[in-house]
């Protein structure tokens, strides 16, 4: 079993921006994201601990100026926390093993598939693409990805 963790290594690698949303719950200017317009097929792990999030198949194009996915790949990766800063109410989404702050969720998104919007900031998250995702540990998650049938 594949552990996750966050570490000083993991930390001491992140870009200044992705520094800012990871470890003090920043947010990237809406439609900079590298992420935002990828339609490559895969997954999307916490840049900081590698644990999978969000699989390729559940994003869609919410036009809010981030990444968006309907549901998390593994839930149990996914914390949502009452955030009441800004002066609203939220939904914070953090990861569970590397506590990396990745976004808010939200109940405004696609009813036909839960409704739910994860809207979540390119600078948490690393792709790995479906051809990769075996050698990198992550092949309990191609069918999430593609159809193996």
């Amino acid at each position: 079993m594949t552990t996750y963790a966050k570490t000083a290594e993991a930390i001491a690698a992140l870009t200044p921006e992705e520094y800012h949303v990871t470890q003090e719950s920043g947010t990237e200017r809406p439609g900079t994201g590298k992420y935002l317009d990828n339609k490559q097929p895969g997954i999307y792990v916490d840049i900081v601990s590698g644990e999978p999030l969000f699989a390729s198949a559940d994003k869609f194009d919410s036009h809010c100026g981030w990444p968006s996915f309907t549901k998390p790949i593994e839930p149990a990766h996914v914390e949502e926390i009452r955030d009441t800063s800004h002066g609203m109410v939220r939904t914070e989404v953090r990861s569970a093993h590397g506590d990396s702050h990745l976004g808010h969720v939200f109940d405004d998104g696609p009813r036909d598939r839960g409704g739910l919007r994860y809207c979540i900031n390119s600078a948490s998250l690393r792709f790995v693409h479906r051809d990769d995702m075996e050698a990198e540990g992550y092949g309990a998650y191609l069918p999430q990805v593609e159809d193996v049938g």
